[in-house]
């Protein structure tokens, strides 16, 4: 039975270079001590910020500056940490990196308040004395939106200086799932035994062509998660019951209003990509479900089965480097600019693909100013694999160019839209995949890696919005959270959108246990808003061509600078209208049909 290998073992060829950030951990350890010192660059601006325009501009300025130094510094144990929890030393240094961003966050938590604390229309005349201060106008805007529910300046500086412990429930989790939790081996349909970890089943089993596998890893995966479940729920419970507590402090009618705001949505734009997917995608998905359970004669369709590949028998695998290949052509139509970051991200090292005991589950892109992005995934030879790869590439297309083009203030967009770049590479990957073979078989093999793009974001992480929606609906009623409560939560939120002809047992309703989202605020929703918005511009693309890339570079290259709304609008879509998320399933489910089609 293979191993699943220490961090120590694999090629350092397939984990990236840290070295673009800081050359040594020496170097870093230095820079955590200037950036300490040099606190007292901003702090000297402290009580004058009503003195006039130029002061606020020269403090803001200085924030900027050591705000990018702060992040490259945390960006760096992080990756570090995410690569090998395991590793005594990363643990160590990302708490180290933790304290300081607490310091400065406490440091620096006077600015907003003075700003807020500013008379009424002070803002507007300072923009008229200083027209250098117009490029923090939007931050300074919506900061003023949030005077409601500001806090005392003193309030505001001491639960800044707790952020390090307020953060707590996320490291719990994280820590206890990738440095704590074990699994037993399983066996595949030969009977032969084989190793078991997160990223093994969710990268690689989840996904088997073998049913024996595919279930049996589900229930040993499952069994370790269940030893879990009262710490995890606590865990959870705890990050829910913080944020309830602090909307109350804020003055906010619900959590939900207070986690929307920095969003720049609406309540009815949230509950329209929940309700709407929910009711009109159902019907397709439990469809795909059943020609799944026909064509690969399964006795009954489980959640274990949902992954399966329809073709088991069709499944080329793929290098990384093949994917890479493949990714550069399919997003030539991005022009050398865009081009160019695709390629650095393959010959530069930036993207970490091992598979290692301790390294964190999932994918995710991490750009850092002044410096470059960097990608974690597991790499394990499936084109489920490559569009996960485009995915994150596509995060980090957009936020270097929004680097490039935009003050480090206005660089990153509202989460509402921060999915639609990376799903859009989803999509032109396929495309670009399609275009290359009108071959029957090859069609559908297309279309059933297009539909994982679709399950991920409009079905496992919608799912989760929704879950999380009953959450903090509970939470506000004062209901306490546990993992009976969860379990009975998730495996409802299954049950109603798959329907009695997929088996959610027990271990199904577990699976609220697995993504790290849940810490992450109304995260999960915005991948299926991102989703709707890029099936739309994807479209655009497909009917007009070149304008609609010349516009859809010119909204990645816009950041954060205008509102999610307004990028949206900028590429050609309006999303403050139900319309383009009734359209997306109705695109799902065209694919389902042509894809029952060539069976």
């Amino acid at each position: 039975m293979a191993k699943v290998l220490a961090r120590a073992e694999v090629d350092t060829e397939t984990t990236w270079n840290l070295k673009d950030i800081f050359e040594t951990r020496e170097a870093w350890e230095t820079e955590l001590v200037a950036i300490q010192k040099d606190i007292s660059t901003v702090t000297k601006y402290e009580g004058r910020l009503g003195e006039g325009a130029d002061m606020l501009l020269a403090c803001l300025l200085a924030k900027e500056e050591l705000i990018g130094r702060l992040q490259r510094a945390a960006a760096y144990a992080h990756l570090h940490q995410s690569g090998d929890s395991i590793n005594p030393e990363n643990q160590m240094n990302a708490a180290k990196a933790r304290d300081l961003r607490s310091l400065v966050n406490s440091a620096l938590s006077f600015i907003n308040s003075e700003i807020i604390a500013l008379p009424d229309g002070a803002i507007d005349q300072y923009f008229k004395d200083q027209p250098d201060l117009e490029s923090f106008g939007r931050s300074l805007r919506l900061l003023l939106q949030t005077r409601p529910h500001r806090l005392s300046a003193e309030t505001e500086k001491v639960l800044a200086s707790f952020s390090e412990i307020l953060g707590a429930p996320y490291r719990i989790y994280e820590r206890s799932k990738l440095a704590d939790m074990t699994f037993p081996s399983t066996k595949n349909g030969r009977g032969e035994e084989m190793p078991l970890s997160f990223a093994l089943y969710e990268n690689k089993y989840v996904e088997s062509p073998d049913t024996d596998l595919r279930r049996n890893s589900f229930k040993d995966f499952s069994s370790t998660l269940y030893q879990y479940r009262n710490t995890f729920a606590e865990t959870y419970g705890t990050e829910v019951k913080r944020q309830v507590i602090e909307s109350r402090l804020r003055g906010y009618d619900t959590v939900t209003d207070m986690l929307l705001m920095p969003q720049q949505v609406t309540a009815e734009m949230y509950h329209n990509i929940l309700n709407i997917l929910q009711k009109e995608l159902a019907p397709h998905m439990r469809k795909y479900a059943a020609l799944k359970k026909r064509v690969l004669q399964l006795d009954k369709m489980t959640f274990a089965d949902l992954k399966a590949p329809l073709d088991p028998d069709f499944n080329p695998s793929i290098s990384f480097q093949e994917a890479g290949d493949l990714i550069r052509e399919a997003l030539s139509i991005f022009g050398p600019e865009y081009g160019k970051i695709v390629s650095d991200a393959f010959d530069n090292r930036w993207v970490d693909y091992a598979t290692n005991a301790g390294k964190r589950t999932g994918a995710f892109c991490l750009s850092i100013p002044g410096v470059h992005s960097y990608i974690l995934i597991s790499w394990t030879d499936s084109m489920r694999g490559a569009f996960t790869l485009a995915h994150e590439v596509g995060h980090a297309g957009h936020l270097m160019l929004a680097d490039k083009y935009q003050r480090l203030t206005n660089a990153r967009p509202s989460l509402y839209f921060i999915e639609a770049p990376s799903t859009m590479n989803e999509l032109l990957l396929a495309d670009h995949l399609l275009a290359r073979s009108n071959e029957p078989r090859m069609r559908r093999w297309v279309i059933a890696q297009l539909l994982g793009t679709y399950y991920h974001n409009f079905v496992t992480h919608l799912l989760e919005g929704e879950l999380q929606r009953r959450v903090y609906d509970l939470a506000m009623k004062n209901e306490p959270i546990t993992a009976v409560k969860l379990c009975e939560l998730k495996g409802d939120v299954l049950s109603s959108f798959w329907g009695a002809d997929v088996v959610i047992d027990e271990d199904a309703k577990l699976t609220w246990m697995r993504q790290p989202h849940y810490y992450m605020t109304l995260y999960p929703y915005t991948y299926a808003a991102g989703l709707t918005a890029s099936t739309a511009v994807a479209q655009l693309i497909r009917e007009e061509g070149q304008p609609a890339v010349d516009r859809w570079l010119e909204v990645l290259k816009a950041g954060g600078s205008l509102s999610p709304l307004e990028l949206m609008k900028l590429a050609g879509v309006d999303m403050s209208k139900p319309d383009p998320i009734r359209s997306a399933a109705a695109y799902v489910g065209s694919l389902i049909d042509e894809l029952e089609s060539l069976f």
